[in-house]
């Protein structure tokens, strides 16, 4: 089976993969899971044309968000996607591929262009787009708490759940994690607003944190840092402070060719948030910003990646100071 996975909501898309995933073999997953990056068209075509080393299922992702630019040497000819259609066609029914496109906000970087053949090519085969929820739309996302903790057997009352939102904002990846916390805590209980208040991660922290680190003001944000340790894994800070910079980095470039309105169109904010977030960044370094988002993608890796010597606290801590 051959799916096509795009838009700019990566937990969802994860998700759906992660899914996938569970139906491999688990003694086999390293001959029987492949993912690749944006290959080279040969890379490619040998991608698609993967066959199972072992008896069941196989599956394989690509990225290809690069394959929707204009041009370039990511971009494929007319013969190249001939090819790619053949290939696609008389893929190996036992291997499930992927390809997935997610988006960034930044609207510099490529984005999943419907006018492109290789889009009407792929579309062909399961096409899903998975879109962020924007923060303004809290009865979507309340809803989609909802489910979540139902999927994981999770008892929550309503007045939580708003509670959960205010508290910790609209990013999919940090609501799951917060679910995962409170359903330990709650040990089977139902979850109330007492509970969330206690030991899930406070937006109001997150964000003191965040407008602290942007405004240079770094003692103070190592101080909410630390503070936000208490309740929260490093990784799911630097996953909101990846979103949140993403956007911010979006309004600065836009802000002398875009009114908020079209910037928060882009970002998915409300257009009154965008406003006050575009004047608090009136006086800050648009190459600064950039280079605080490459300093935390580059620890971001080495933790994922195992190759930091230091623990995955310390490691963003180092790369706040640089």
């Amino acid at each position: 089976m051959i799916y096509f996975f795009y838009g700019d909501e990566e937990f969802n898309i994860s998700n759906e993969i992660k899914k996938l995933k569970s139906n491999l073999d688990k003694n086999f997953l390293e001959m029987s899971y492949k993912e690749f990056n944006n290959p080279k068209f040969p890379d490619l075509i040998s991608a698609v044309s993967s066959q199972p080393m072992m008896f069941g299922k196989m599956l394989v992702v690509i990225d290809c968000i690069k394959y929707f630019k204009s041009k370039g040497e990511d971009s494929f000819d007319d013969k190249q996607l001939k090819q790619l259609e053949e290939v696609l066609e008389s893929a190996n029914e036992n291997t499930d591929i992927v390809f997935r496109a997610i988006s960034d906000p930044d609207p510099k970087k490529p984005g999943v262009d419907k006018r492109k053949k290789i889009f009407k090519i792929l579309s062909k085969y399961n096409p899903k787009e998975f879109l962020q929820i924007p923060s303004y739309k809290t009865a979507e996302l309340e809803n989609w708490i909802k489910m979540q903790c139902k999927e994981k057997d999770v008892k929550i009352n309503a007045d939580a759940v708003s509670q959960l939102l205010l508290q910790v904002g609209s990013c999919l990846r940090l609501l799951d994690s917060e679910i995962e916390k409170l359903k330990v805590f709650a040990g089977g209980k139902t979850v109330t607003i007492d509970m969330v208040r206690e030991i899930c991660v406070n937006n109001e922290d997150l964000f003191a944190f965040i407008d602290n680190l942007i405004d240079g003001n770094i003692l103070k944000a190592l101080e909410e840092y630390q503070k936000l340790l208490m309740t929260t894994h490093p990784l799911s800070i630097l996953f909101t402070l990846h979103k949140d910079l993403s956007a911010k980095i979006t309004m600065k470039a836009n802000a002398k060719t875009k009114s908020a309105d079209e910037i928060a169109k882009i970002i998915g904010w409300h257009p009154y948030r965008t406003k006050l977030q575009i004047a608090k960044l009136k006086n800050v370094s648009l190459k600064n910003l950039v280079k605080l988002k490459e300093n935390l993608t580059k620890a971001e890796y080495r933790i994922k990646s195992g190759q930091s010597n230091l623990s995955p606290e310390r490691e963003v801590e180092y790369a706040l100071l640089q």
